[in-house]
Order: C-alpha cells, then structure tokens, then sequence
C-alpha cells in the first residue's frame, strides 16, 4: 500500500506537536481487520489530545479521532469481508490504538460493527460516538420509567454540544414534548427550539448562588452531559421516583451533594459509558441508531476536510461549537 494521509499528534521536547503527515500502514496499531475511512467525527474528547496534560493520551506519537466508518480493505476474520462497510467507535480508537483521523485504520475485529442497511457511512459519523452515547443515555431512561410517560418534564444539560443536541432530537422524535435545553450558549437557542426542546435555559440564570440539598421538583429526568457544578444544581432538582443519566465532565469531576435527593426522593443515578459497551448491547443501540432513534437528518452537522480538524479543536476546548462536525475523506 501506498502512503496515506493521517494526523499525526507527537511529544517533542516535552511539548505537544501535531501535523498531518504521509505514513505507511506499519504505523498503525494491529488489528484483523483494515479499513478505508470514508468519514470520521470530532467529538470534545479528541480536541483534549493536542493537549498536554489533556488526559487521554499517554504514548506518543498518536493518531487521534475515537470514531471512523468506511470500507473493509481486508479482514484476518471471518466475521468480515472486503467491501463490507463497518463503524469503529470508542474502545482505545484514537486513545491508545491509532485512531479514525487517517485515511486508513486497523483495529480487532472485536470492536467493529457491520453498518446497519439503513444507514450510510456518512450517518454513522453524524450519530458517531455523541449518538451512541445520546442513545445509551435514552434508553437507560427509558428503562427507569421514562418510556411510560410521554409528557415528563425532562432537562437536558450542555445542549448545545454534540451528545445532547443529539439527545434533544431523539428525544423530540419518540413524542416527548416537555423537554428543556440548558445551554450557556444564548445564540444556539433557536437551533436547540428547532431540534425539538420546548424551552430553552440559560446556565447563568440557572445555577443559584447556594444550592439547597433539595429545591422545587421541577424535572423528571434527566441527560447530564456536563457533570460538575450544573449536576450538583441538578441533582435538588429531579422529581420523586426520577432519574438523571450522567455521561460527561466537561463541567468538572467533582459532584457537590448530600443524600437527600436519594433518600427523600427515591431519584436515581445511571452512569453512562459508552467507551467499553459490549457488543451485544452495542448492537442494540445501533439498530435503534437506525431506525426509532435515526435523527440523521434532523442533526445540525458541519462536514470538513481533514485539515480543516485542528480549527475545531479549538473551538471545543473554547465552549464555541454546536453540533456534529465530521471529517470527509477523498
């Protein structure tokens, strides 16, 4: 094989350095299976690599990017084939095994999902992993009651962002009606309105200047995308018998709580990983991705080349982008 392109991220003299650069397919980590990317996503988590001390990558050098969907080129297993198209999401992708941003990707056959019939692979990096995530953050709601009540109150945090403008939408098109958006982001409300949120709040107006260990039972359910301070606001918030499915920390890792919300309120805390969801359970999500839970086209996205990345990085790390941005390849 020829060289291909990738983005290439380096430890040099103590600092982080990346570029794109031609490399040969012995510099990709091992796996059965190679495939030709047709499209990868930026997720929050792959701006954090060009980083130092970012908290996702320790070996260099390393290609980023956690999602890839394309062509197999050739497969050392039986569970696929040349020209079967596949996705790649989360496991060490772009973490610890080199990553979606290159033209071309290795990766075990273990981690490797068929494409769904209803899906192209330019869909699968618009859900990518932000909606495999939305997805698991659904349905563990669903399964907690959420499913049985279609005009629960429910919050979705950072809604602005890629997983919960995702979750907005997918909610909106399973018929819950009485969902509002919280975003720091006032321009983005009209967007947020448009992927179905019934209203729209601002997160200065919303955090108190003292969280009291219980408030007004205000909300349902909840997809907490932030963590940090915004869930300790949230957490006083949720109704008896309610539920909050957390996935992220982009507002930081500490939680601020007592166990009131817990003991007086019956409320629950789901933890959502999407990183190692085993593959039965990813199955599942997928073919919901497809079908009941397909916001493809309702999805605000923006799609780029692969040099274009490092201009959204930035934009992340700043709090600035909304939506999906996906990587084109030629």
């Amino acid at each position: 094989m020829e060289k291909f392109l990738a983005l290439v991220v380096e430890e040099i003299n103590g600092e982080i350095v990346f570029e794109i650069k031609q490399i040969s397919e012995k510099e990709l980590s091992e796996g059965e299976v190679l495939i030709k990317s047709d499209y990868s996503s930026i997720n929050y988590k792959d701006s954090l690599v060009v980083l130092k001390n970012g908290g996702v990558i320790r070996n260099y050098p390393m290609i980023p990017g956690i999602d890839v969907s394309g062509e197999v080129v050739s497969s050392q297993s039986d569970q696929f084939q040349p020209k079967d198209k596949v996705i790649v999401t989360s496991y060490g992708l772009g973490v610890a095994h080199t990553g979606g941003f290159s033209e071309y990707v290795r990766v075990p056959a273990s981690w490797v999902v068929s494409l769904p019939k209803q899906l192209s692979v330019k869909d699968a990096m618009i859900i990518g992993t932000a909606g495999f995530t939305a997805a698991l953050c659904v349905d563990g709601l669903e399964k907690h009651g959420l499913s049985e009540n279609k005009e629960a109150h429910i919050l979705v945090t950072g809604a602005s962002g890629g997983v919960a403008s995702l979750g907005i939408a997918m909610l909106n098109k399973l018929g819950y009606k009485n969902i509002t958006a919280l975003t720091r982001k006032k321009e983005s409300a009209a967007v947020l309105e448009k992927l179905g949120a019934s209203n729209v709040l601002l997160l200065d107006e919303f955090i108190p200047e003292k969280i009291r260990p219980l408030g007004k039972q205000e909300y349902d359910f909840v997809l907490d995308t932030v963590g940090g301070e915004t869930l300790s606001a949230v957490l006083p918030l949720i109704s008896y018998g309610g539920s909050a499915a957390i996935c992220g920390n982009a507002g930081g890792i500490n939680l601020k709580t007592t166990v009131l919300p817990f003991i007086l309120r019956g409320i629950n805390l789901l933890g959502i990983d999407s990183v190692n969801t085993d593959m039965k359970k990813r199955l599942t999500i997928w073919n919901r991705l497809a079908t009941d839970l397909n916001i493809t086209e309702q999805a605000l996205v923006a799609e780029i080349s692969l040099g274009q990345a490092p201009e959204i990085f930035t934009s992340l790390q700043k709090g600035q982008h909304i939506g999906r941005t996906i990587i084109k390849f030629d």
